[in-house]
């Protein structure tokens, strides 16, 4: 028997190379390429889409009708879909093993099968294990469509079918194609049979949501052209050790994206939280010195987050600097402005930043709430009880502003708090009640206004 012929696929782009090499000729990244089973020729495969192919029409000539949204019954999963499920929408969820993702699908669909015709398919446990898990939850869905299959051919003939309303294959990298010869979860096949899944979604209006595994640096398996093909790419984020987790959208065609939902696991699965913002302030008998509180906007969502600082003597003739949940190389950037207009030295510190509560921040609104909290730790002297900040900081010590002030405002304001420092040009024109603002213009004149308060 002759020896199936390897080639090598990249992992971003798709690009295939007849031997290994550490970049990629097709896209420039480094060490993307794996090795696969090299497939014959297809023929005929998309044949029948020629004949299915739309007629070109004018942009003014068609009329866009809203798409119905179906919801979930979950208030926060609906949040990150934007409303909820659309017909011939596909959906990509990836985390960690154990977080929570198929908990959280098989709670969705026991809310809509009593409304929507539903199937879950499962590619990685038994029915045995998935019907456990249901009475584990206390779900009623013992009229849940399962079926337990990993062949993409069965999966599409059970869908034509049943025609449900909407489906879950759990996993993508589970499933192949028998068009291919390579095995489940290669590059080949996860692309081959997500189109393939896909391109079914789109023609028969059946709401498709994948559950993909994730690499050890946190990114999706399997080829970067999966996050390209579907309509809505969801991430859990959380520490597995611990009963929180986030749900946090990066792509969505039918809504907007970062963002959030915010889940406690429980014993009955996974709740939503109404009031998120509490789980990330940290509950203080007394005001400590590092702790600054940002308001920071998830997506339509303001929420208010703790930002710690601790700033030590370092040990070593190079001091350390990290950040958790922050990005680091800005940190590196806000300590050289602190230096040059603030007058702020911190070379010979180790300077560690927190986020509480594992939430990661990535819009540059946090740089005023950081900057205050390192000042706080290096003078070891608390912020007001009673204070929220959020800005910008640019290169040239200015304090930018921030999208959506108003609400970042409004939020905090509602949970009690009653001092805000904020960029000038997010100063609201009216006061709003129960809450001082004070604007500033660039870093100096926010270390001011600290003593001020003090």
């Amino acid at each position: 028997m002759a020896k199936a012929k390897s080639i090598y696929v990249c992992t971003e782009c798709g690009a295939q190379n007849p031997k290994w090499q550490g970049q990629c000729p097709g896209c420039g990244q480094w060490n993307t390429l794996v090795e696969s089973v090299a497939e014959p020729a297809a023929t005929g495969r998309f044949a029948t889409l020629a004949a299915s192919a739309g007629k070109m029409q004018k942009l003014g000539e068609i009329d866009p009708r809203e798409a119905p949204r179906q919801p979930t019954g979950i208030e926060e999963l609906d949040r990150v879909l934007g409303g909820g499920i659309v017909p011939g929408m596909v959906v990509l969820i990836g985390g960690d093993p154990g977080i929570g993702k198929s908990t959280l699908l098989l709670q969705a669909l026991a809310q809509l099968q009593p409304r929507q015709s539903t199937l879950y398919v499962s590619g990685e446990e038994s029915t045995e294990q998935v019907a456990l898990r249901a009475r584990r939850l206390q779900l009623d869905c013992g009229d849940l469509p399962l079926l337990p299959e990993i062949s993409l051919e069965k999966i599409l003939a059970t869908l034509r079918e049943v025609r449900p309303a909407v489906a879950v294959i759990d996993s993508i990298q589970t499933l192949y194609s028998e068009a291919l010869q390579s095995a489940p979860g290669s590059v080949a096949q996860v692309r081959e049979c997500a189109a393939q899944l896909t391109r079914h979604a789109k023609s028969t209006g059946t709401s498709v949501i994948l559950v993909g595994h994730v690499t050890k640096d946190g990114a999706l398996a399997g080829p970067r052209v999966l996050e390209h093909i579907v309509d809505t790419v969801l991430y859990f984020e959380g520490d597995t050790h611990s009963s929180f987790r986030l749900v946090r959208a990066i792509k969505n065609r039918f809504g907007a994206v970062n963002e959030l939902g915010v889940f406690a696991m429980t014993d009955k699965g996974l709740r939503g939280v109404s009031n998120p913002s509490a789980l990330f302030l940290s509950q203080h008998a007394q005001p400590v010195p590092g702790a600054c509180v940002l308001v920071t906007q998830e997506g339509t969502r303001p929420l208010l987050v703790e930002i710690q600082a601790l700033v030590d003597m370092a040990h070593s003739p190079s001091p350390r600097r990290l950040s958790v949940g922050l990005e680091q190389n800005r940190l590196a950037m806000l300590l050289a402005v602190l230096h040059r207009h603030a007058g702020i030295v911190c070379s010979d510190q180790d300077v560690f930043i927190n986020a509480v509560g594992g939430v990661k921040i990535a819009e540059p609104a946090a740089d005023l709430s950081v900057c205050l909290a390192i000042v706080s730790s290096l003078r070891s002297k608390p912020l007001p009880p009673k204070l929220v900040v959020f800005g910008e900081v640019g290169l040239a010590g200015e304090i930018r502003p921030a999208p959506r002030g108003q609400e970042r405002l409004r939020e905090a304001a509602k949970l009690g708090f009653e001092i805000a420092l904020i960029p000038t040009a997010n100063a609201p024109r009216q006061p709003i009640p129960g809450i001082e603002v004070r604007a500033v213009d660039r870093i100096e004149q926010a270390l001011d206004a600290l003593r001020e308060f003090s």
